[in-house]
């Protein structure tokens, strides 16, 4: 659970929301994605930074850019799409493979973010959380399971040491 979960604690989570959303996130995806059923999901965030470039992942200039995040174990692959808040599409999905990427790490301040740099003039930037409250900016979406699994793919399996 996130710095942000434990700070704004919202209303009570509504899952049958939660696994709408969930199922649209898995349909988008395996639309954007060849074999996306190899991928577990999880709805991440990333944030505004001056070196990372919106136009090419989110297709917009907003501050906060919303990713339906896949990763796939046996290939080390990690997927992010850029979405909307209300999942009614996608744009490009963006691959990050473990034997190409140049560096990724568990950033815990200020963000608690997984960061990823595929390069040295680019990096993405995920956070992930339980759910969050503004659903004008971010998926509704619960998923403690999937965000344990995936903290534990990225920490022992992808991320460089």
């Amino acid at each position: 659970m996130g710095l942000f979960s434990k700070l704004f604690k919202g209303p009570e989570i509504d899952m049958e929301k939660s696994r709408a959303n969930a199922e649209k996130m898995r349909i988008l995806f395996n639309q954007a994605v060849e074999n996306g059923n190899d991928y577990k999901l999880i709805f991440g965030y990333t944030e505004d930074v001056s070196r990372f470039n919106y136009g090419f992942v989110h297709g917009s200039k907003t501050k906060i850019g919303n990713l339906i995040v896949g990763w796939n174990e046996e290939t080390l692959t990690i997927v992010a799409i850029p979405t909307v808040p209300d999942l009614s599409g996608c744009g490009e999905p963006v691959y990050y493979r473990r034997s190409e990427i140049l560096k990724a790490y568990r950033n815990k301040y200020p963000t608690d973010a997984f960061i990823i740099y595929p390069d040295k003039k680019s990096y993405l930037g995920i956070n992930a959380y339980d759910w969050l409250e503004d659903e004008k900016l971010y998926v509704y979406v619960s998923q403690p399971d999937e965000l344990a699994e995936f903290t534990d793919f990225f920490m022992n399996r992808y991320a460089t040491k």
